[in-house]
């Protein structure tokens, strides 16, 4: 009995939607890519629900024809692909042939296009792989197309989908890749009636300012390189505006946004020791290759490349990027420009300076005996007795308890703290301990309330327009700790007050860092905002590993780290003290 059957076409797309389509944004990805493939010059996104009610995508480009409108979802149906060969020397975004079939079989499409010279346009509807209807219409050049209740016959795939602001920001995050290197094209992105990007065209650091706010123009360095095998443009990051992410890393292939390891690593290792413990650099770079040198069809979503000469772009890429590292940085230390202070102009014709005078005491004698009267005492200062310290208190780990048998404290590599115990030592991580010391603290709503300052100069912080929306949503909550933030557009905020315990923080960062954790850790560890919120500020505004500290604020910190619930355990889940036992130490 055979068993073997060939699939039907509407099945077999949506097993191939399963790989190309496996969100909304998979989608968003291949409609913008037809559009720059057909020659746009302006770029429309549309979503409503996070892309699960509709997608579309508006383009004035080259537009089709009846009977191309009607072929074009086909399986495997494309213009950039004839024969094997042109797998090798692929210029185009799309070429499989894949996209619009898969999206067609999961969802109701209607796509509304017309040739520039043409009078009339073509009207198609689709409903998961069977054409409904098909006519002229009149309608602009280009191509609209509108993906609508997408996943309807799949319900099991729908139930899979995030909730709406995570299914967006991935919608998002498709967005900016591929508006970022295309510069050249205008951009617009609206969900559910709110524009969120309206990107002109320009030059690519418009566009990045254009994408995460204005401050970006003053933390990158250029990066440019050309030679025989490459040619690389883009931009990195000062390494004091480096993250505790990686979400802001953008490499690019021929126009296309790629995933490569051994590239990425050579951007870090360009920086070297000039980044802080456990943060990353940010950047936008475009590498040129020729095409016949990489191979972009190993994987559905073309993210992934080969390339022949991967260990020279390595090397190519790392050394460009540090001697740009190297040469802005040392043109801003260093000015050759005459200070103000030394600009004196030239003294006129036949001038003679005055004779300088000499004012002097006649009558002073320095060897005459001074009175009693006109003699500095000095006093021998009292070492019979010491400054007054606070003393520690017990340190309880778990259900151990541990007095401290001295006060004094010493600092090792400017990063632990070192007390005796009753039962040891106790290596104290300084950073770790101060951030659950600020984490109890803005924790409780009483504390947060009362330890708010004003600013003596408001300060103005620009962000993107999805972080802008979530700083808008979050003011309530970080009024609570003492932030008073108002809007002033759509993309800028003015900041007039900050929590107590906030010293001499450039907020711009702060805040930005802050959206970064709250993103993250809303996903992950905690539960609710308050606490990702609380963890974001005590580990931004805690004493960092590395600064040198003084006896008394040593002591204060051991003090205030062991009045701590959880003394031994940092709000990330980390440990904060370790304790050396006597019987260790005589080792």
């Amino acid at each position: 009995m055979d068993i073997i059957n060939i699939l039907p076409d509407s099945v077999a797309n949506q097993i191939a939607a399963g790989e190309v389509v496996d969100r909304p944004a998979g989608a968003v990805k291949e409609l913008l890519e037809n559009a720059m493939d057909a020659g746009a010059t302006q770029i429309d996104l549309v979503v409503k629900d996070a892309g699960r009610t509709l997608i579309q995508v508006v383009d004035n480009g080259s537009g089709m024809s009846d009977s191309d409108a009607r072929i074009c979802f086909e399986r495997h149906a494309t213009s950039k692909i004839h024969r094997a060969d042109d797998l090798f020397d692929i210029h185009t975004m799309g070429f499989r042939g894949e996209a619009l079939a898969s999206i067609a079989a999961i969802a109701q499409v209607e796509l509304r296009t017309r040739l520039h010279g043409s009078e009339l346009g073509t009207t198609v509807v689709i409903e998961g792989s069977h054409i409904v209807s098909q006519q002229p219409t009149a309608c602009p050049t280009g191509t609209s197309l509108s993906v609508k209740n997408l996943f309807f016959n799949v319900p099991a795939r729908r139930n899979f989908l995030k909730k709406d602001s995570v299914e967006l920001s991935h919608i998002e995050e498709v967005f900016r890749r591929v508006s970022l290197i295309h510069y050249d094209l205008g951009f617009t992105f609206t969900s559910n009636g709110k524009t969120l990007y309206d990107l002109k065209s320009g030059t690519l650091l418009q566009r990045i300012t254009g994408l995460y706010g204005t401050a970006y123009k003053e933390r990158m360095y250029a990066v440019e390189e050309q030679t025989d095998l490459v040619r690389i443009k883009g931009f990195v990051s000062r390494p004091e505006f480096s993250r505790r992410t990686r979400g802001e890393q953008y490499l690019f292939v021929n126009g296309r946004y790629i995933k490569h390891p051994l590239l990425s690593a050579a951007v870090e290792k360009a920086y070297g020791d000039l980044l802080p413990d456990h943060c990353y650099p940010s950047y936008f770079i475009g590498l040129e290759v020729d095409p016949s040198r990489i191979d972009v069809n190993i994987h559905p979503t073309k993210t992934e490349v080969k390339f022949v000469d991967e260990h020279a772009l390595f090397a190519i890429l790392r050394s460009a990027v540090k001697r740009s590292l190297g040469q802005f940085s040392l043109a801003t230390e260093l000015s050759f420009d005459t200070p103000e202070e030394f600009n004196i102009a030239p003294a006129p014709k036949d001038y003679m300076p005055p004779q300088p005078k000499i004012s002097y005491n006649p009558g002073y004698n320095p060897f005459r005996a001074s009175s009693s009267q006109n003699r500095i005492k000095f006093e021998e200062p009292d070492y019979t007795t010491q400054p007054e310290t606070p003393a520690l208190p017990e340190y309880q780990p778990e259900t151990r308890r541990l007095q401290s048998i001295t006060n004094s404290c010493i600092q090792v590599q400017n990063r632990y703290i070192v007390t005796p115990l009753s039962s040891g030592l106790a290596i104290i991580d300084q950073q770790r301990a101060h951030e659950r010391i600020l984490f109890d603290r803005i924790s409780n709503s009483e504390y947060r309330i009362q330890n708010s300052q004003a600013l003596l100069f408001p300060v103005n912080c620009t962000f993107s327009a999805a972080d802008a929306e979530m700083l808008g949503e979050l003011i309530p909550d970080l009024k609570q700790y003492g932030f008073e933030i108002a809007a002033l557009n759509q993309t800028t905020f003015v900041v007039t007050a900050t929590p107590a315990d906030l010293k001499d923080s450039d907020l711009q960062p702060l805040l930005e860092q802050l959206l970064n954790d709250y993103k993250a850790s809303t996903l992950q560890k905690f539960n609710n905002r308050n606490k990702s919120l609380s963890a974001s500020l005590a580990r931004q505004m805690a004493v960092k590993a590395g600064t040198a500290l003084e006896q008394e604020q040593m002591q204060q910190l051991v003090a205030d780290l062991f009045a701590c619930p959880m003394a031994d355990t940092a709000p990330s889940g980390k440990k904060i003290i370790t304790i050396v036992k006597p019987e260790e130490l005589l080792k």
